[in-house]
């Protein structure tokens, strides 16, 4: 089974498989051999971006993954590792070439110009643009041109158990999410039953959404993991998306707006971000490996914790002793600090590795 019997450590091993291997290929016998070639297995040339729990305050998908154009992408690394917030894009991609004041230089925004000139102090902060007084006036001017570096937003929601009643609640979702569109793909994500048919092909979801089988098993059996089938994880296609971008969508600036605040999110936060809502400075707390990816463990408990059980009221929660603190390399700042400085450097790694033209998936 997946880490813990629970959809936390389904989603994990999702977002480690998209990172590794997407795009899906499936099974021959699929997909209509008379339709046509779903968008998803024509794009091997996107850099890919995997995050979770992303959305709009209307709806938040499980795990996203966004296909990016490499080189812009990796033009999109000059303005820092973190987000940037609809505040800070107004600035930097309306930034002119030289020097200017900001009030000339940037369209209204539709809100005060006093948020804007906090905007402009914030972007010249983090150095993402260059900024000077004249007399009472505050100029600034471009670092880089901000690159068009996403492509396509595709939406996955994860249920490993798609019983009946989960396939009705979540139905309704998804047909949230094909109406407006602000995905250009979505998918179900499910663990496989061993079944000729998947239940999941009998239940009623919309069918413009394609459904992921992943045989998590695999993963227990092949600790080392291929980086191939991804995550040690094989996934199957059960049902190929449709594509459900607006036939408008690439003319609809407000749509656009939404899309690439969707993706500075997913950018800067990735999907190893789930540290920041447990408790990895709690002496039970470690990473194990299950297959290629890896996964929180609780030693207290013996299995994989949820983000619902990992706080600080848990019984068994009990912080590290200050002495681990202390302590300089290899675990400089304690195990907790490790633990997050692994992930960001794993993060870190997988991205530079997307960026690299050469990388072969071999090595």
């Amino acid at each position: 089974m997946y880490p813990g019997d629970a959809e936390f450590g389904f989603e994990l091993l999702v977002c480690r498989w998209a990172e590794e291997a997407w795009p899906p290929t499936g099974r021959g016998d699929a997909a209509d051999p008379d339709s046509a070639t779903p968008l998803s297995q024509t794009r091997g040339d996107d850099a890919i971006v995997v995050a979770r729990q992303l959305g709009t305050a209307e709806r938040r998908w499980d795990t996203v993954v966004l296909e990016c154009d490499p080189e812009a992408l990796a033009a999109r690394g000059a303005f820092g590792p973190d987000e940037l917030d609809s505040d800070l894009l107004h600035v930097v991609r309306n930034a002119p070439a030289e020097w200017a004041w900001y009030r000339d230089a940037l369209p209204h925004p539709g809100y005060p110009w006093r948020y804007v000139r906090a905007a402009v102090h914030r972007a010249a902060d983090r150095g993402v643009v260059e900024r000077r007084r004249r007399g009472n006036r505050i100029q600034l001017r471009r670092t880089a041109p901000y690159p068009d570096w996403l492509r396509r937003i595709v939406a996955i929601e994860n249920k490993p158990d798609l019983d009946a009643a989960a396939a009705r609640a979540l139905s309704e979702q998804l047909r949230f999410d094909v109406g407006t569109g602000l995905a250009d793909e979505v998918w179900v994500a499910t663990a496989t039953t061993g079944d000729r048919v998947e239940p999941a092909l009998l239940e009623d979801l919309p069918v413009d959404v394609g459904i992921l089988a992943f045989d998590v098993d695999a993963a227990e059996g092949d600790p080392g993991g291929s980086l191939l089938a991804g995550a040690g994880v094989d996934a199957s296609v059960e049902w190929y998306p449709s594509e459900v971008t607006p036939p408008e969508g690439d003319r609809d600036d407000a749509r656009r707006d939404r899309r690439l605040e969707l993706a500075e999110r997913a950018y800067g936060r990735g999907w190893r971000s789930y540290h920041g809502t447990m408790r990895p400075d709690c002496r039970h707390f470690e990473l194990r490996r299950f297959g290629r990816g890896l996964v929180p463990y609780c030693a207290a408990k013996g299995r994989s914790q949820t983000v619902a059980e990992c706080v600080d009221s848990c019984s068994e929660f009990e912080p590290e002793p200050p002495a681990w603190r202390t302590r300089g390399w290899p675990i400089e700042g304690g195990p907790g600090a490790g633990i997050k400085t692994l992930l960001r450097q794993r993060r870190e790694w997988v991205r530079s590795r997307e960026l690299d033209a050469g990388f072969d998936p071999d090595t």
